[in-house]
């Protein structure tokens, strides 16, 4: 999965721009006035233009002759582009966005491992016990427990063989790596190799029903984990 990278000044003018813009701080239609944002950012017009470059290519802006540059519809953004969800996903507060993503993954993901479960070969199900096994190894540690999480999802996409649901890989794995991240920040969900390992058991004795239902609880245990961190934010603004 490829991203763009942030580092550097033009990096950073990048992730501004897109931030303001997913949240309403530059509105759609809004013209953006480059002066104005060179003088703020202290960068060149080459490393503005060059920013707002790569957001064009991600339909968040657009430029027009006798209108300058300008915010493009919501409409028009690449919802599904990778850094486009990373921007939205890293926000602290995105109303809904979470259930969304728990809704897309309720959506491809027991139908996913029931695939798996039909068309997996050993060197699929070797990646699988692989993530588990450093899923089990990944103790406290938030970063390995991340990783390993994702190496889990990539491999049971890649366990359909189907070429477009790997691509959906795309739009699960930015977002749950964000929700890991923020769930294994706070202390960490439940042990999550037994539900991780039920799926690869029923994969692995090709029953595509019990990988589904089996993923379908994992999938449970992943909202009642989030709720969990939402439910004293609730509590304390009630």
């Amino acid at each position: 999965m490829q991203q763009y990278s942030a580092r550097g000044v033009h990096g950073q003018t990048v992730e501004v721009l897109a931030q303001r813009i997913l949240t309403g701080q530059l509105s759609e239609g809004a013209t953006i006035d480059l002066i104005a944002l060179q003088s703020e950012f202290d960068v060149s017009l080459t490393v503005l233009r060059e920013a707002l470059r790569v957001l064009a290519a991600k339909g968040l802006v657009d430029a027009r002759p006798k209108r300058g540059t300008f915010v493009r519809p919501r409409g028009d953004w690449s919802l599904l582009d990778a850094d486009v969800l990373r921007w939205h996903f890293a926000r602290s507060q995105v109303p809904g966005l979470f259930d969304d993503l728990h809704e897309l993954r309720a959506i491809v993901e027991p139908g996913a491992a029931s695939l798996a479960a039909a068309r997996a070969t050993d060197d699929d199900l070797a990646a699988l016990d692989a993530a588990v096994a450093e899923m089990a190894a990944a103790g406290s540690d938030p970063a390995a427990a991340v990783a390993a999480d994702l190496a889990f999802h990539r491999a049971l996409l890649a366990a359909t063989h189907n070429e477009l649901v790997q691509r959906m890989e795309v739009v699960i794995e930015t977002g749950l790596a964000e929700r890991d991240r923020m769930v294994h920040g706070a202390g960490g969900p439940r042990d999550p190799v037994p539900s991780h390992q039920a799926v690869v058991d029923a994969i692995r004795r090709h029953h595509p029903a019990q990988a589904a239902r089996a993923m379908g609880e994992l999938l449970d245990q992943a909202i009642e984990d989030v709720a969990r961190l939402e439910w004293p934010h609730r509590r304390d603004t009630a």
